[in-house]
Parts: C-alpha cells; structure tokens; sequence
C-alpha cells in the first residue's frame, strides 16, 4: 500500500510540475539585460563595418543570455524553487527553436550582405521566441513577446538610418520596462 500511495504522489507531483508557471524570469536580470542592449547598441553604431556590428551583437546576445541564465538562477534559488524542472525545460524546448532559426538567418543575410534586415529579423524572431516560451511563464512575458514583434515589424519597413534606435526601443526599453513590472509584480 505504501508503495501505491509513493506512486501516486509521483503521478501528481509529475501532473503539478507540468502544469505550474514558470516564474523564475527575473525583472531585475531583465533591467540588466535591457541595460547592457542599450551599451551594445550605441557601441554597435559607432561601428563603420557591418560585420564588427553583427559582432557586436552576437557578443551582446552572449552576455544576455549570461545574464538571463544566472538572473533566473539567483530568483529560483532565493525562492527555493528548482531550475531543473519541467516548465524550464518546456521554456527552453520552446524558446530555441526560433533562436536557432536567428542564427542561421543571421548567417545567411551576412553572407549576402544583406545587414539592414538583421535588426528587424531578430526583433522578430526573438519576439516570436519570447511569445513561445512565455506560454510557460507570468502573463507580461508573452505580451513583451508580441511588443518585439511589433517594433521587428516596423524595423523591417523603417529606414536603416533608424536601426540603432529601434534596437535601444526593442532590446533596451522594452526589457527595461518589462523587467520592472515583473520585478514589482512578481516578486524580482
């Protein structure tokens, strides 16, 4: 009997665990990570060769990623809450699939030469990648999702002389802004 009552109590954690939104995005690592965008967009325009400004960026999604990872680190620890569960994994199954379409979007529009669209591309498909993993997450996560989105949209139509500032909006401001409100809404 015992073991039965043990089996059961898997079967529900299993259910519950599958079933629980994942919190542990961080609005404060979200403030830094809109911070450091802002950084790397206006070094990025002060770049004269397109290639250095993808660098610039590719590295910024490096520290981003850095920070996203650690930041969520910090608020499940401090809620003793586990990383490894299953709404992380369903977040990250989730999250790569358009991330990796990104990078190899990225590659090909560098090797055409085509750089005025990697703004707008990877506002959009990072916004399609927030809107998907936000399914696991507080409400705000898959709105700033769809805020990406929006400004991507607008980056692709908009001059190129108006990139860097759609950028420090979308990857600066919109993280800023959102990372606050889940900071105040959701507990850091």
């Amino acid at each position: 009997m015992q073991a039965r009552a043990m089996d059961n109590l898997r079967f529900i954690r299993g259910v519950m665990e599958s079933a629980v939104t994942f919190t542990a995005v961080s609005g404060w690592g979200q403030i830094v990570l809109g911070l450091t965008a802002i950084v790397a967009a206006l070094v990025a325009s002060r770049m004269s060769l397109p290639w250095v400004r993808v660098a610039t960026w590719v590295a910024e999604a490096g520290i981003a990623a850095g920070i996203s990872v650690a930041s969520m680190a910090i608020k499940s620890h401090s809620a003793n809450m586990p990383l490894l569960s299953g709404p992380i994994r369903k977040l990250v199954l989730s999250f790569s699939p358009p991330m990796i379409v990104g990078a190899v979007l990225t590659a090909v529009l560098v090797l055409h030469g085509l750089y005025d669209y990697l703004p707008g591309v990877w506002m959009l498909l990072y916004g399609a990648a927030v809107v998907s993993a936000g399914t696991y997450s507080v409400r705000s996560v898959p709105v700033m999702g769809a805020a990406f989105m929006v400004v991507g949209t607008v980056t692709l139509f908009a001059p190129a002389s108006w990139s860097t500032a759609l950028m420090i909006v979308s990857f600066g401001l919109l993280h800023v802004i959102f990372g606050a409100w889940i900071a105040w809404r959701h507990g850091g």
